[in-house]
């Protein structure tokens, strides 16, 4: 039997979610980091800004950034490590990836770069001190089958840091459902020329796990003293957890 899951509100083979998935991603990669700020209103910076201090990663560190894209994190962790640490940008999708690494060497900085699965990281058990991913985890097929990877190249103490949409406040409920469902597709058709990519991703934040939720399946799979951040009402949540 074929083995299913959601797309959005939509149910479709695995295989075929990483497809279109992928597709997405293809379609918005240019106008991405101009749909972030116009979404956000500019706070998506603060968020990640806020992850990476979260983090704790100190000079000479080395970080894995996880559904990288155009490497916002990656840039800051940059920051962080200095010219002893290391940081290494990765993503599934090759436009994301793209688009990120030639804009870090825009800025004059060069990191190494890996096109690569989160469900199957090409790197050693126990070699960073953090691993991030910010954005990318609801659109992964097996979420806990990426999360055991992260454990899995995590060194003894290091942290994983997971940024993502979440459950919003209650009382936001409505107005943030008629914003996310109306404003934000219509926003994507216009400067994306994409408006179904953006349903998509709107869809799919309400499919992603709760703040608690998300936090029993890491400690599920093995990261302790797993604690969470809400962040803007709980529309983003910032995750910790760390190996042992």
């Amino acid at each position: 039997m074929t083995k299913t899951t959601h797309f959005g509100f939509h149910t479709v083979a695995e295989a075929e979610k990483a497809r279109r998935v992928a597709g997405v991603f293809d379609s918005v990669a240019e106008r991405y980091n101009l749909m972030n700020d116009l979404m956000s209103a500019g706070m998506h910076r603060l968020w990640k800004r806020f992850a990476v201090e979260a983090s704790g990663i100190k000079k000479g560190g080395r970080v894995l950034d996880i559904a990288g894209g155009t490497a916002d994190l990656s840039a800051l962790f940059v920051e962080h490590v200095g010219g002893s640490g290391e940081v290494w940008l990765t993503d599934i999708n090759n436009s994301m990836l793209t688009l990120g690494r030639d804009r870090l060497l825009d800025q004059g900085t060069a990191v190494p770069v890996a096109q690569c699965d989160a469900e199957k990281l090409p790197f050693p058990s126990d070699y960073f001190d953090c691993v991030s991913v910010a954005f990318g985890l609801r659109n992964m097929t097996h979420k806990d089958g990426a999360l055991k990877e992260m454990l899995r190249v995590l060194r003894p103490s290091g942290c994983v840091i997971v940024l993502e949409f979440s459950k919003v406040w209650k009382p936001l409920q409505r107005l943030y459902d008629a914003y996310s469902f109306n404003l934000l597709p219509a926003m994507g058709g216009l400067i994306a020329k994409d408006r179904d990519s953006y349903r998509y991703l709107v869809e799919s934040i309400r499919m992603h796990p709760s703040q608690e939720e998300l936090k029993q399946l890491m400690q599920q799979v093995g990261f302790e003293r797993v604690g969470y951040f809400n962040l803007a009402g709980g529309v983003v949540a910032l995750h910790r957890g760390y190996k042992f």
